[in-house]
């Protein structure tokens, strides 16, 4: 089973640091107050989420099939991750302008109904 490191801290959920570094084959050890990476702070769900995002190269007709949900849902799962990175994801898709829809719509990201939401 693999541990992965814990990014907040279950007693009263504030960002965890890390102490101590230590080397698997020298026996090497660094103690310090060390920051971990932004992504080490997301939930499991998060960075599955990126996972999958990543992998389907943002394509989020593909996302959809492979999670199983609707276009409001990967964006809605795109905002939470992008502001629990600490990001402003904007507002929802009041924003994405005509062009941007046609690209997705083009390129097969969104479908035909979505692009109509989207554009009214």
């Amino acid at each position: 089973m693999r541990k992965e490191v814990l990014g907040m801290c279950p007693v009263c959920s504030s960002k965890l640091k890390v102490a101590e570094l230590g080397c698997r084959k020298c026996g090497t050890s660094i103690r310090g107050d060390f920051e971990m990476c932004k992504l080490c702070y997301l939930t499991k769900e998060q960075k599955y989420f990126i996972e999958v995002f990543i992998k389907n190269r943002g394509n989020i007709k593909e996302i959809e099939k492979e999670l199983g949900i609707s276009y409001p849902t990967v964006r809605r799962n795109l905002d939470n991750v992008i502001q629990a990175l600490g990001y402003n994801p904007g507002s929802s898709e009041e924003t994405i302008s005509k062009k941007e829809v046609l690209e997705k719509l083009s390129k097969g990201e969104i479908s035909s109904e979505e692009a109509l939401k989207l554009l009214k």
